[in-house]
Protein backbone atom coordinates (compact mmCIF):
# COMPACT_ATOMS: atom_id res chain seq x y z
CA UNK A 1 0.00 0.00 0.00
CA UNK A 2 1.10 3.37 -0.94
CA UNK A 3 0.19 4.97 2.08
CA UNK A 4 2.12 2.67 4.47
CA UNK A 5 5.37 3.07 2.46
CA UNK A 6 5.44 6.66 2.72
CA UNK A 7 4.95 6.52 6.08
CA UNK A 8 7.53 4.16 6.87
CA UNK A 9 9.88 6.49 4.44
CA UNK A 10 8.84 9.19 6.39
CA UNK A 11 10.27 7.29 9.94
CA UNK A 12 13.39 6.07 8.26
CA UNK A 13 13.66 10.12 7.41
CA UNK A 14 12.58 10.75 10.63
CA UNK A 15 15.07 8.44 12.36
CA UNK A 16 18.25 9.59 10.56
CA UNK A 17 17.39 13.12 11.64
CA UNK A 18 17.03 11.88 15.73
CA UNK A 19 20.07 9.93 15.10
CA UNK A 20 22.04 13.21 14.50
CA UNK A 21 20.82 14.86 17.20
CA UNK A 22 22.07 11.35 19.59
CA UNK A 23 18.35 9.86 19.88
CA UNK A 24 18.10 6.19 18.75
CA UNK A 25 14.28 6.26 18.19
CA UNK A 26 13.71 2.52 18.53
CA UNK A 27 15.17 2.19 21.68
CA UNK A 28 12.59 5.68 22.75
CA UNK A 29 9.90 3.24 21.01
CA UNK A 30 10.70 0.19 23.27
CA UNK A 31 10.62 2.92 26.16
CA UNK A 32 6.94 4.32 25.10
CA UNK A 33 5.79 0.91 25.25
CA UNK A 34 6.34 0.08 28.90
CA UNK A 35 4.79 3.15 29.46
CA UNK A 36 1.09 2.70 31.06
CA UNK A 37 -1.55 5.74 29.15
CA UNK A 38 -4.24 5.91 30.72
CA UNK A 39 -7.59 6.78 28.30
CA UNK A 40 -10.68 8.61 29.53
CA UNK A 41 -13.92 7.29 28.24
CA UNK A 42 -15.44 10.90 28.07
CA UNK A 43 -12.29 12.29 25.72
CA UNK A 44 -14.77 10.58 22.93
CA UNK A 45 -17.50 11.83 23.26
CA UNK A 46 -16.89 15.07 25.20
CA UNK A 47 -18.01 14.14 28.68
CA UNK A 48 -21.67 13.66 27.07
CA UNK A 49 -22.41 10.07 28.05
CA UNK A 50 -24.88 7.86 27.46
CA UNK A 51 -27.75 8.54 30.43
CA UNK A 52 -29.19 11.57 29.02
CA UNK A 53 -27.61 12.13 25.44
CA UNK A 54 -29.28 15.47 24.79
CA UNK A 55 -29.46 16.63 28.46
CA UNK A 56 -27.02 20.14 28.96
CA UNK A 57 -23.54 19.59 30.30
CA UNK A 58 -23.78 20.82 33.91
CA UNK A 59 -21.00 21.49 36.95
CA UNK A 60 -18.90 23.74 35.23
CA UNK A 61 -17.03 21.23 33.20
CA UNK A 62 -14.56 22.81 30.84
CA UNK A 63 -16.15 21.44 27.75
CA UNK A 64 -19.01 22.39 25.88
CA UNK A 65 -20.25 18.84 24.90
CA UNK A 66 -20.59 19.92 20.88
CA UNK A 67 -17.31 18.62 19.59
CA UNK A 68 -18.35 17.57 15.86
CA UNK A 69 -16.61 14.42 16.01
CA UNK A 70 -17.60 12.95 19.27
CA UNK A 71 -18.93 9.62 19.48
CA UNK A 72 -22.53 9.53 19.63
CA UNK A 73 -23.75 6.01 21.13
CA UNK A 74 -21.31 3.17 22.62
CA UNK A 75 -20.92 1.52 19.05
CA UNK A 76 -18.95 4.57 17.73
CA UNK A 77 -17.08 5.07 21.23
CA UNK A 78 -16.29 1.47 21.15
CA UNK A 79 -15.67 2.25 17.28
CA UNK A 80 -13.03 5.37 18.02
CA UNK A 81 -11.20 4.07 21.24
CA UNK A 82 -10.09 1.13 19.15
CA UNK A 83 -8.90 3.42 16.54
CA UNK A 84 -7.27 5.07 19.08
CA UNK A 85 -5.93 2.06 20.62
CA UNK A 86 -3.93 0.89 17.44
CA UNK A 87 -2.43 3.35 17.25
CA UNK A 88 -0.97 4.47 21.15
CA UNK A 89 2.12 2.24 21.55
CA UNK A 90 2.44 0.89 25.26
CA UNK A 91 -0.24 -0.59 28.06
CA UNK A 92 -3.46 1.14 28.03
CA UNK A 93 -6.07 1.51 30.83
CA UNK A 94 -9.66 2.58 29.82
CA UNK A 95 -11.21 4.26 32.75
CA UNK A 96 -15.10 4.06 32.56
CA UNK A 97 -17.63 5.63 34.22
CA UNK A 98 -20.89 5.78 35.29
CA UNK A 99 -22.50 7.97 32.42
CA UNK A 100 -21.76 5.55 30.02
CA UNK A 101 -23.15 2.53 30.94
CA UNK A 102 -25.81 0.88 28.28
CA UNK A 103 -28.93 0.28 30.06
CA UNK A 104 -30.96 -0.15 26.82
CA UNK A 105 -32.93 3.13 27.40
CA UNK A 106 -34.15 1.97 30.83
CA UNK A 107 -33.26 4.11 34.13
CA UNK A 108 -31.13 2.48 36.42
CA UNK A 109 -30.55 4.80 39.50
CA UNK A 110 -26.40 4.12 40.08
CA UNK A 111 -26.51 2.27 42.85
CA UNK A 112 -28.25 -0.37 40.74
CA UNK A 113 -26.06 -0.39 38.13
CA UNK A 114 -23.86 -3.95 37.49
CA UNK A 115 -21.64 -5.16 35.77
CA UNK A 116 -23.69 -6.26 33.09
CA UNK A 117 -24.37 -2.33 32.02
CA UNK A 118 -20.84 -2.30 30.93
CA UNK A 119 -20.39 -5.47 29.44
CA UNK A 120 -20.29 -3.98 25.72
Amino acid sequence: MKTQKSVKDQYILAKEQYANLGVDTDKAIEKADEISISMHCWQGDDVAGFENPEGELTGGIQVTGAYPGKARNAEELRDDMAMAISMIPGNLRVNLHAIYAETGGTRVDRDSLEPKHFKG
